[in-house]
């Protein structure tokens, strides 16, 4: 321990333990309306801005819910915590990356997983809400930027505990499994909604990114090479591999942490199950069910996915001190 090697989720029926049915039916064929949230325009100390989508239930106990690649607030895995959270007497502040939400940003600047400092203006905005306890939760790129963050940032002593479910711990190791058989389904679809913004920020700055260069893009490496290592401060993609990768920073983490990785997810390569790590780690808890896709781990007979209901678990203090 803390390696949570027996999982408490098991997969049902023949479809649920395909790992591929799972991962597109929660992304794809699942629908679930996201809560009646407020929606408040979040300005950054660096002039631009993000979309911060809350409905507050409690005024003493937050959580900050933080979505993957190319997603949003309101994706249906987002909906489902969200919702589960509400009804567990939480207050939910589900936010959108720079050029997502439906509203493209001001500055040159994207989003990738290492960026910290925007997850660190989202918590310091919920703080300075008044909230005593707060609780993080990040979805696939969603899971590496909250442990990126909980282990390059001093957090403030109401942050309490964090869950990051299907996490990329190694770009590079998640980067070339997405290149490999059906997964590439998943690569040509992430390649195809980030070129399409990418010619959308070249014509907004026209003078920093060559447009050109967008129809190089076939996977993660030209992504990562030829536009988000050198828009945001990486000499190249080996670098913002490393200083983006969480697997390099899992021992700084200060706080009880839970990494949920299934070991059939697609998008994720052997790198990213840091067992040996985890035995010997104080505040890392990682769970590997055998079974659970990327971003799924469905149920029947619930609206909900396994996902928030092993978080909101982990989140009682009295769990959380075991990790199981």
């Amino acid at each position: 321990m803390p390696w949570i090697e027996n999982s408490k989720y098991k997969a049902f029926g023949f479809l649920s333990r395909n790992p591929h049915f799972s991962t597109i039916y929660m992304a794809k064929l699942k629908q679930f309306r996201s809560p009646d949230y407020q929606r408040i325009k979040l300005e950054l100390s660096d002039g631009d801005f993000l979309n911060l989508d809350f409905q507050k239930k409690n005024d003493k106990k937050a959580i900050i819910l933080c979505h993957g690649l190319e997603g949003d607030s309101r994706r249906t895995y987002m909906n489902t915590c969200a919702e589960y959270f509400l009804s567990k007497d939480y207050s939910v502040f589900a936010w959108n990356y720079r050029t997502c939400g439906g509203e493209m940003n001001r500055l040159v600047r994207m989003y990738h997983h290492g960026t910290v400092d925007d997850l660190d203006e989202v918590v310091k905005h919920v703080i300075a809400e008044g909230f005593e306890e707060i609780y993080l939760m990040g979805f696939s790129m969603g899971g590496a930027l909250t442990l990126n963050y909980l282990g390059q940032i001093k957090t403030d002593e109401k942050i309490k505990a964090a869950v990051a479910i299907s996490a990329p711990l190694s770009l590079k190791s998640s980067s070339d499994q997405l290149k490999n058989g059906f997964n590439r389904v998943y690569l040509k679809n992430f390649t195809y909604k980030i070129s399409r913004k990418l010619k959308t920020k070249a014509k907004q700055f026209p003078d920093l990114i060559d447009h050109s260069k967008i129809k190089l893009i076939k996977t993660f490496d030209e992504v990562d090479g030829l536009f988000t290592a050198p828009l945001h401060g990486y000499k190249d993609k080996e670098e913002y591999y490393r200083k983006a990768s969480p697997i390099y920073v899992l021992d700084k983490i200060k706080i009880p942490t839970l990494i949920i990785n299934a070991w059939d997810d697609p998008f994720l390569g052997k790198e990213c199950y840091p067992v040996d790590f985890a035995k010997n780690s104080k505040n890392i808890f990682l769970e590997t069910p055998q079974k659970g896709g990327h971003c799924a781990f469905p149920l029947i007979k619930t609206k909900y996915s396994w996902a928030e209901m092993r978080a909101y678990e982990f989140f009682n203090p009295e769990i959380t001190s075991k990790g199981f």
